[in-house]
């Protein structure tokens, strides 16, 4: 199990290295996380034969681990909705019935269906690779939290606690959290790990030495500051600067209620492009493409867009013909207006850039699969005929007024994208993760993510003591 002493520490990624770090030695491995916090999700195989949602952390360490992504990997997704709401997702299904009730009691409902799903997976497999969340040793959550160290008794996992040193206070961190933890779960504790270290490891010391004799705890890895690894940030607006350098500006406007922004990962490591993420209207100032991406609250966004004045430069960029890409909850902002008789979302009128209107349904809708562009026009010619590998996750339901060229169709044939002009809305997420499509429209690819993956295995066997990799496996 990894651990972190701080939300950001690193624990995705290093558990991510860790399943493919297993996996490639034949090893049979599965991700586990009982609760994540998220607007990033995936789309994946349910129970009963029904589609789910996991968080896309889970979602990518399933593909390192070369195991069949699935619900029971994330049993408990919260999607935050407002600052005070989340959605709660349980074994890959929207549960409206939980979102009222109190949190610590929620939690005590949440544990059993997140523990028999670990009891599956380690019977399942022959390595369950678990994600903590935030800090497992808040002292006012502990008696309900479920996610850190009641997982880890359950598992009987043994558990790394990984830090930030770049942030500071690296040993600090790690020697309160080992402390705050009552004895059993101390006990647990096999090794530290120094994150995002820059310069000379041998100036580290004395303290691994003495934080070892303070908790009888190694530090058995120290991990260097690595930017470019790419794998997408469990919270993608850690990346606050974007992409630097020159080439095609691409803009993603930055609402509150982003979500899935992880699929505009690749754009960050493609050449010739400099993506950002515009947090005031002035940041959209040259950009050649203006992005709206997924929201989990679409006419909360919409309204945040307008307020601070978003809505004029956005039209001055679609009446010029450069490109403007809605996707989803961007998608239901481009159109006409929103409609919304269950109170699912919120109700008004859009930008009008597409001749759209959509319902928000109660239930929501979960379907990946292959999608295909029509013949379109420019500026969005090079997509024609092209198809990729996407996902939907959406309450909304689109319909198009007056004749709007419809632009990308799902298997069944259904029209799920329309363009007008310069503007392209879109439902199907993953556009920027097929190789062909960043082919098409930026002349240039990246690495596969099966590379990124080995590469981060890689790192970690370079940078972790000899032989404790192995002992973890043994529970030693």
């Amino acid at each position: 199990m990894v651990l972190g002493t701080t939300s950001g520490a690193g624990k995705s990624w290093l558990a991510t290295a860790l399943c493919r770090w297993y996996a490639r030695r034949g090893l049979k491995v599965a991700p586990f996380k009982a609760q994540n916090m998220s607007n990033n999700a995936r789309v994946v195989p349910g129970l009963h034969g029904r589609t789910g949602e996991i968080g896309s952390a889970q979602y990518f360490q399933a593909l390192a681990a070369r195991a069949v992504p699935e619900v029971r990997m994330n049993p408990v997704l919260l999607k935050p909705e407002r600052d005070t709401a989340s959605q709660v997702v349980v074994l890959g299904q929207a549960r409206p019935d939980l979102m009222a009730v109190p949190w610590r009691h929620r939690s005590e409902l949440l544990w059993p269906p997140a523990r028999q799903a670990l009891q599956e997976l380690l019977a399942e497999n022959d390595l369950v690779v678990i994600e903590g969340a935030g800090s497992p040793a808040e002292i006012n959550l502990h008696a309900s939290d479920y996610v850190n160290m009641r997982t880890a008794l359950a598992a009987r996992a043994a558990c790394l606690l990984v830090t930030d040193i770049d942030r500071g206070g690296a040993f600090a961190h790690l020697y309160g959290t080992h402390a705050l933890l009552p004895a059993e779960e101390r006990a647990l504790i096999r090794g530290f790990v120094l994150n995002r270290f820059r310069g000379d490891a041998a100036l580290l010391a004395p303290g691994p030495q003495q934080l070892r004799d303070l908790t009888g705890v190694p530090t058995v890895g120290v991990l260097p500051m690595w930017r470019e690894h790419g794998l997408p940030e469990e919270d993608g607006l850690h990346d606050a600067e974007g992409a630097r350098g020159e080439g095609l500006h691409v803009a993603v406007v930055a609402y509150p209620r982003i979500s899935n922004l992880d699929e505009f990962q690749p754009l960050r490591r493609l050449p010739g492009v400099r993506l950002t993420w515009a947090r005031t209207p002035a940041e959209l100032a040259g950009a050649d493409w203006i992005v709206l991406p997924g929201s989990k609250h679409t006419s909360g966004d919409l309204a945040w867009l307008r307020a601070q004045g978003f809505e004029a430069p956005i039209r001055r960029h679609a009446a010029a013909h450069r490109p403007l890409l809605g996707v989803c909850g961007g998608l239901q902002m481009l159109g006409r207006a929103l409609h919304d008789p269950h109170g699912v979302d919120g109700a008004g009128p859009g930008l009008d850039l597409l001749p759209l209107e959509t319902t928000f349904a109660a239930e929501k809708l979960l379907r990946p699969g292959r999608v295909g562009f029509e013949a379109l026009p420019a500026p969005w010619g090079a997509l024609s005929g092209l198809a990729f590998e996407g996902y939907e996750i959406r309450h909304g339901r689109t319909q198009a007024v007056d004749g709007c060229a419809v632009a990308l169709r799902n298997e069944a044939g259904e029209p799920i994208g329309w363009q007008r002009g310069s503007v392209l809305g879109l439902y199907a997420h993953g556009l920027f993760e097929s190789g062909d499509v960043l082919h098409a429209l930026f002349g240039a690819r990246v690495r596969p993510l099966d590379a990124v993956f080995d590469g981060l295995a890689d790192f970690i066997d370079g940078h972790f003591e000899p032989g404790v990799l192995e002992a973890l496996a043994r529970g030693a």
